[in-house]
């Protein structure tokens, strides 16, 4: 009597392990396709102001912290501009979390990626947002 084995477990449930391989689509997770958004966007916008975007750092965070900053009225940001200060690059911060709250699909995360980022961009550079894309949908 031979007992085969299968590549099934005792309870036959199947195969455990990653149910996409690294290398498909859709192994990524939401962070990183937030990311690659975010990255993906910024490298449009430094094609044309680059000059201007030197030095300028881009993140994304989960969330804000939990004190807003003087400047900003109710509600929960979706985005900051930290100027340089003392030796540090200014920053632009991008809060995942409340962006994708607020969109419901892919490219309405992308829409309300873009306006974030051009909302900050143009408060640095004292520019109106429709100066610096004219895609920008307040």
């Amino acid at each position: 009597m031979t007992v085969t084995r299968t590549r099934r477990d005792r309870r036959g449930r199947g195969i455990r392990g990653l149910k996409y391989p690294p290398f498909h689509p859709s192994y990524r997770t939401r962070k990183e396709l937030f990311d690659e958004a975010v990255v993906t966007y910024v490298a449009r916008l430094e094609m044309t102001w680059g000059r201007e975007l030197r030095g300028t750092e881009f993140a994304v965070e989960e969330v804000p912290p939990s004190d807003p900053s003087p400047w900003e009225r109710g509600g929960i940001t979706l985005g900051r501009y930290f100027p340089a200060v003392s030796g540090q690059a200014s920053r632009i911060v991008i809060y995942r979390r409340p962006v994708e709250a607020r969109a419901e699909g892919r490219e309405e995360l992308a829409a309300i990626i873009r306006d974030v980022i051009v909302d900050n961009i143009a408060f640095m550079l004292s520019k109106a947002p429709h100066e610096i894309d004219g895609d920008y949908q307040s």
